[in-house]
């Protein structure tokens, strides 16, 4: 039986959820996700979870946040003044926004809190800090793709 190996692109079902069973993600009524590992397009823990199953085998992987987004980083918590916040929005926590970053991309931030004079907003990943749990299952493997070599 075919094993995933690095470079292959295979199509998995996942059920994501955090240690305490709370569900963040899942591929359940959609397609499976595909992607190609060890390419990065997926986190690490994920992406070495898949490595040596076969078609239809099926797993639960435990993911510290070391290998899934990383610890929080306090640095990406930010206060930002209220009155630089449009007059007819209403702040709520969990509240996610989008800021732009000094080099003009769009940042997806979250209200965290909310002070008399400032708004506290939290640019890292929503699950950074945090360890993740994946039910998978690997629902097909395509070999390697093939690398075109120019004389």
């Amino acid at each position: 039986m075919q094993q995933v190996k690095k470079g292959d692109t295979v199509k998995v079902h996942y059920h994501g959820k955090l240690t305490d069973g709370t569900t963040f993600d899942s591929s359940a009524g959609r397609q499976p996700l595909e992607f190609e590992v060890g390419s990065g397009m997926v986190i690490p823990g994920f992406d070495n979870g898949v490595l040596g199953m076969g078609v239809g085998d099926k797993k639960t992987i435990e993911i510290p946040f070391m290998e899934a987004y990383g610890p929080v980083d306090q640095e990406r918590i930010l206060e930002f003044p209220k009155d630089r916040f449009p007059p007819d929005m209403v702040p709520e926590v969990g509240m996610q926004l989008a800021m732009h970053g000094p080099d003009g991309q769009q940042l997806p931030v979250t209200i965290t809190e909310i002070k008399d004079d400032v708004i506290v907003l939290d640019a890292n990943h929503a699950l950074a800090g945090k360890d993740l749990v994946f039910d998978i299952e690997v629902v097909e493997i395509a070999g390697a793709s093939p690398l075109i070599i120019m004389p």
